[in-house]
């Protein structure tokens, strides 16, 4: 019987060469768009979920009240884990750890050697009993007790020796955020972090280390690292929380609350809003597997849509079929062996084009996706082969087995309203989602452009950072007045943080005539040089910015607008601020600038002179002289400070990381788009050609009495326009209230034009009118002799 059905299939495929060509890249174009969406899918959502303990596994998260709201941050107070543990008969382990971020630009050596760049992490002794990175060497319970301790990885260990037996070897290690060069013991080697982590580390410090060069960070009022907990088996999470929220008002801390989370949870659901967990990664990977869903059922409904179009043609198969003896059933069987067959060879067709795809598809998303045909894999295409191959087949197959055999030998078929009625839904329903991908696509690049080109406050172009480290971390003003020398530098100064979305914040050590002491405000801080406002094109509001001419600033402040608004000061030049115990004098009031993404809205701040602590030097270059002025900077760099490489960055760089995300969706979503409208049009232009070859005597016989050529392509066209009219009017209703909910996590976002969902409708219904017309005109440009001879 199977044998049979693949005879009948083979013998159709030959006698309708067009609606198979169209029908397999319309499906293989929507399988190579599912699968790539799995593969993509499928390495967001299990990221970090490769834990022993992960189940039980917690990050302690602290709300903060503050005069612009809650603020949810993941940095704790260091001494945090070792309270838990003790006050909480529910903590089976727990563990401090910095962020990777706070060595990330690390350069480790062995003494007398060339430094490698690595990024590395404090680390608790129980780091490796509440997290599962395999060791190589070393215990677990042990390997980072001792204040000198460092544990390597595999790959990192060959770097440095050549080999993974280095315990006891020399370790020492670097970075601008720390002003001294390191030297520990290697006591330890781990297996290499996963690809599916979205902590990537290459060493771990003992985190008493860090106490020893930061013991502010041992105290309730300061925050920084982070802190992991383990539960102990059956114990309710729930409870725990309702626990914690009081935990921060015992230590003296009134306005901070702490809650835990889900370790796995926090690469997907990591944006807060007022204290409410609001999106994140998820938001991404919920939109993608949404197109992978529409375009996929895009693919299936002109399958639906071009089987149901040809039913007059196998009309009289039916009735003898029937006639003979087939059931319904048979024939439902048989379509749907049709349609399932065209699906496991349009899956064919769309891996080997994944394959051609994904080097692009990786780039574009920053990943390194592959296809290792697993048994989750297999399964998944099985599951998404079927789907495709029993949602196309279903209706056709209903629809082509219900025939009466009396009117199916008659060669009589006449569409019924009901049935009309569906295939018209079907268009409207596949040109509905185009028209939302095209608004989303278009929503997306004008919001990505007025990120792009909406004033930041600093001018980021043609300046590069480079880190402060070996000589240069001890004579930054010498290596300055050097640079300012150098031909095609504007000029230079330095920081002691990155500007962009590294700004240290701090709460409650600060005051000023009038502040009330109950009222919770955070400040994000920053210690500058001399020339950094004025490096970065940064505009002040009143005041003066740091400078030599004045001498020392050691005892002055810069706050920024927003600052400077939260804390009600009217005419605040020469105002007193405490801060940390010292009196300071306001001398400057600093223009908001934007040193989070747009999504953030610009937070208060201020500005320290601190030219002791430079970890970061500014270099603002003259524009078209970038090259030549990068290599006479090099040249200098290599000479000022032998032994470490000339490693810089644009401002512009980081800066364009910020927006990583929403650059990588705006580029996916335009493919997305485009390949849903050409689907959509590939069915399009299959149904308008039955519909032209159906009522070919209709189109002759009307040329014979005077029709001309625009007559027939308005009467062919006009059936095609209502349902796309129709889908316009469903689409851009539900595309303005998603657009709407999608800006709404930006701070500062465009406004929704109605032009912005005219031209998407435009669009659409101007690439219909085209695809329909090619048909329309070809029927009415026929000579009407050939179509009426046969009467």
């Amino acid at each position: 019987m199977f044998q049979h059905h693949l005879l009948l299939i083979y013998r159709n495929l030959k006698k309708y060469k067009s609606s198979f060509f169209i029908n397999l890249i319309g499906l293989s174009a929507g399988l190579s768009c599912a699968v790539l969406i799995y593969l993509w899918v499928n390495d967001e959502v299990r990221m970090d979920k490769f834990h022993a303990k992960g189940e039980r596994l917690y990050q302690i998260m602290e709300n903060e009240v503050t005069t612009e709201g809650i603020h949810t941050v993941d940095g704790t107070s260091a001494i945090l884990s070792e309270a838990l543990l003790k006050e909480m008969p529910e903590v089976e382990d727990a563990v401090t750890a910095s962020p990777s971020v706070w060595l990330k630009e690390s350069k480790v050596l062995p003494k007398g050697s060339t430094p490698i760049k690595a990024g590395g992490k404090f680390a608790g002794k129980n780091f490796f009993k509440v997290f599962s990175y395999p060791l190589l060497t070393g215990n677990p319970s042990s390997v980072l007790s001792g204040k000198t301790n460092v544990v390597v990885s595999e790959d990192l260990a060959r770097k440095l020796y050549h080999s993974t037996e280095v315990i006891g070897k020399d370790f020492t290690w670097s970075n601008s955020e720390m002003d001294q060069v390191n030297h520990g013991q290697i006591s330890g080697v781990f297996k290499n972090t996963p690809g599916n982590s979205s902590d990537q580390f290459d060493f771990l410090v003992s985190l008493e280390s860090f106490f020893q060069t930061a013991p502010q960070y041992l105290r309730w009022s300061n925050r920084g690292p982070n802190t992991f907990v383990i539960l102990k088996k059956g114990a309710s999470a729930a409870q725990f929380n309702a626990k914690l929220k009081g935990f921060m008002k015992a230590k003296g801390e009134h306005h901070r609350e702490l809650f835990s989370r889900p370790f796995a949870d926090g690469y997907l659901y990591s944006r807060y809003e007022n204290g409410v967990q609001a999106g994140g990664r998820i938001a991404y990977v919920k939109l993608f597997s949404l197109i992978a869903i529409f375009i996929l059922l895009i693919a299936c409904i002109n399958f639906m849509n071009l089987s149901t179009a040809r039913a007059s043609r196998r009309m009289k198969e039916v009735g003898v079929k029937k006639v003979l003896g087939a059931h319904r059933s048979d024939l439902v069987i048989q379509y749907l062996t049709e349609s399932l067959l065209l699906a496991i060879l349009s899956l064919f067709v769309a891996l080997l084009c994944v394959e051609l795809i994904l080097p692009a598809f990786n780039r574009l998303t920053d990943k390194s996706l592959s296809l290792h045909f697993d048994l989750k894999l297999s399964m998944a295409l099985l599951g998404i082969t079927l789907f495709t191959g029993l949602v196309s087949g279903s209706y056709p197959a209903l629809y082509l087995s219900g025939f009466k055999p009396v009117f199916a030998l008659k060669g009589r078929l006449r569409a019924s309203f009901g049935e009309m009625l569906i295939r018209k839904g079907l268009v409207v329903f596949q040109f509905t989602l185009s028209v939302m991908l095209i608004v989303a696509v278009l929503v997306i690049y004008k919001q990505v452009q007025f990120v792009q080109t909406q004033d930041q406050g600093y001018q980021k172009d043609n300046v590069i950072s480079l880190p402060a480290e070996g000589k240069l971390s001890g004579n930054v003003e010498a290596f300055l007045a050097e640079v300012k020398r150098l031909p095609g530098v504007l000029n230079a100064s330095g920081m002691n943080r990155n500007l962009l979305g590294d700004l240290q914040a701090t709460n409650g050590e600060f005051s000023w005539e009038g502040r009330d002491p109950k009222e919770p405000i955070r400040f994000q801080t920053a210690g500058i040089n001399s020339g950094l406002i004025e490096t970065l094109g940064m505009k002040m509001a009143a005041g003066r910015s740091f400078s030599e001419k004045f001498g020392s600033d050691s005892s002055k402040i810069i706050i920024n607008e927003a600052g400077i608004k939260v804390m009600r000061l009217k005419d605040p030049i020469g105002k007193k601020f405490i801060l940390w115990g010292k009196e300071l004098e306001i001398v400057g009031v600093l223009k908001d600038f934007h040193f989070e993404s747009l999504h953030e809205a610009v937070k208060p701040m201020f500005m320290l002179f601190d030219a002791k602590h430079t970890n970061k030097v500014m270099i603002r270059l003259e524009g078209g002289k970038i090259k030549e002025t990068i290599t006479a900077l090099q040249n200098f760099y290599e000479h000022f400070n032998p032994g470490y490489n000339f490693d810089y960055h644009f401002l512009d760089q980081d800066f364009q990381a910020q927006y990583a995300a929403e650059n990588r969706v705006s580029a996916l979503s335009r493919y997305f788009a485009i390949l849903a409208i050409v689907i959509s049009c590939l069915g399009l232009f299959g149904l308008a050609a039955f519909t032209a070859e159906r009522r070919v005597k209709e189109v002759g016989i009307r040329k014979v009495l005077g029709a001309t050529e625009m007559n027939i392509l308005y009467l062919l066209s006009k059936d095609f326009t209502r349902p796309v009219l129709i889908a316009i009017a469903i689409a851009l209703p539900i595309s303005y209230i998603a657009s709407r909910d999608w800006l709404s996590t930006f701070a500062y976002r465009i406004d929704l034009p109605l032009w912005y969902f005219a031209a998407a409708g435009l669009l659409v219904l101007g690439v219909a009118w085209l695809t329909v017309s090619v048909q329309a005109l070809k029927a009415a440009a026929a000579e009407p002799v050939k179509s009426l001879k046969s009467e």
